[in-house]
């Protein structure tokens, strides 16, 4: 598991400090149920016990903090978030592949936090509030009119409502329909 800093030069000169590490260390505020167990090998999806985003039926899946970085990124106006992408085995070995579409069993996690300039380094922001937790889960019968993809947007842990929803599919079919739906690259 990567426990490092990286520092990442932005336009204008800007440095952010994204502490890149296990999302254990990144994620205090979000849903500390999901940290304790490991990958599950099904997809989150349908899970009666946890809360499900409507339409989906997509759920947090548990342990998803143990699972490995994809990429980061910063989310500048209106959102001013730091945000890390996670992964399950599936999604990391079909990108290390170069795999499209990806497979069905692909999970991927993306949690976000309002940034905050460091106290310690003026020019670096951190992690501050934890805004949300966001899960794409690929099942292409399943989720067959929306791309192979199921999925979920959580504050708190729990679920938004039904039209933030309805805006997933629609904003990535948009932008990146000839990347699978996927936004997020591997970081080299």
């Amino acid at each position: 598991m990567m426990k490092t800093s990286m520092i990442m030069p932005l336009a204008g000169g800007l440095l952010v400090a994204a502490v890149v590490a296990t999302a254990g260390a990144l994620a205090q505020n979000t849903d500390n149920a999901a940290n304790k167990a490991a990958e599950s090998p099904a997809p989150p999806s349908g899970n009666a016990s946890k809360p499900a985003s409507p339409i989906y039926g997509v759920t947090i899946p548990d342990g998803y903090r143990q699972w490995e970085l994809v990429a980061p990124a910063l989310e500048h106006e209106p959102l001013n978030e730091l945000r890390t992408v996670l992964g399950n085995k599936t999604a990391l070995d079909a990108y290390r592949a170069g795999t499209l579409p990806f497979p069905d069993g692909t999970v991927l996690v993306k949690l976000a936090w309002k940034y905050v300039q460091s106290p310690e380094f003026e020019s670096a922001l951190v992690p501050g509030q934890a805004t949300t937790v966001q899960v794409m889960v690929k099942d292409s019968k399943k989720y067959s009119a929306t791309g192979g993809w199921g999925f979920g947007r959580f504050v708190d842990g729990k679920p938004v409502d039904e039209a933030q929803h309805e805006t997933c599919f629609a904003c990535h079919e948009a932008r990146v329909k000839a990347r699978d739906y996927v936004f997020t690259k591997l970081a080299p």
